[in-house]
């Protein structure tokens, strides 16, 4: 079967399979067949090329627009920002926490550190619970080639986890997957307070740096798409490691 091309004469990548019509556009400009162009095409040549209805596409291109990746304006088109393109990790786009240390050019890997159940006043009061309700507790440390550079603990309401004979092996993948097979919710969005934190005795152990080091802290809070909170997370990114960079639009 021959591969898709549009009337511009582009043909179309051997991308591999991808989520949704978004991840599709951004693998052509970064990789694909859009790797060198300035501009996409115009929408119906766009929408017959890759398939699809134009709803569709102005709704992902809208999406990639909200997120900095292109600029579309009446009379000059969609234009491609490469310089937004070209950045490996955002803070104001979420990345799983492997996907970070390997944007940044770095072999990595997850390590469990602990599973548990818990109880702790302050992860109860972010994720709306009494005092008395227990959690899921999950600590990682994640190492970019075999340094440690972050550590993160998540709190998940015990009520939650809908299959109590989970096991570790279940927890080694992302932790919204665990959300998803293992409590049936899906992450819709998180409020995160990102601020400085000095790396205490045992933190600075954990990650291999000096007491008082200096840390990037991020607070977060994941809810459904009704409001309801899912998860409590303190993420904790050694200085310097990953270069985290916000992408926002003036106007």
């Amino acid at each position: 079967m021959a591969k898709p091309s549009d009337a511009d004469g582009y043909e179309y990548s051997n991308a591999p399979v991808v989520l949704n019509i978004q991840e599709q556009l951004l693998y052509e400009m970064r990789l694909g067949v859009y790797r060198t162009a300035d501009k996409l095409p115009r929408e119906s040549l766009l929408a017959e090329a890759l398939n699809i209805s134009r709803t569709q596409l102005r709704d992902a291109l809208a999406e990639l627009e909200r997120e900095g990746f292109i600029s579309r304006r009446r009379g000059v088109g969609t234009l491609i920002n490469r310089h937004v393109l070209q950045v490996p990790v955002r803070m104001d786009l979420e990345i799983e926490f492997m996907e970070m240390v390997r944007r940044s050019g770095h072999r990595a890997e997850e390590l469990l550190e602990k599973v548990g159940t818990v109880l702790s006043a302050a992860a109860a009061k972010k994720l709306g619970l009494a005092p008395t309700d227990e959690m899921l507790f999950v600590s990682r440390i994640v190492t970019s080639d075999g340094r440690p550079v972050i550590y993160c603990e998540d709190y998940i309401p015990k009520a939650l986890v809908r299959d109590p004979d989970f096991t570790d092996k279940d927890l080694e993948a992302p932790i919204f997957e665990f959300l998803r097979e293992k409590c049936g919710v899906e992450a819709y969005l998180d409020v995160a307070e990102v601020r400085a934190a000095a790396a205490s005795g045992t933190l600075a152990q954990r990650l291999g740096v000096a007491q008082g080091a200096p840390l990037l802290y991020m607070d977060e809070v994941d809810y459904d798409f009704e409001g309801a909170p899912l998860m409590y997370s303190r993420q904790f990114f050694v200085d310097g490691a990953i270069a985290h960079t916000v992408v926002r639009r003036k106007i």
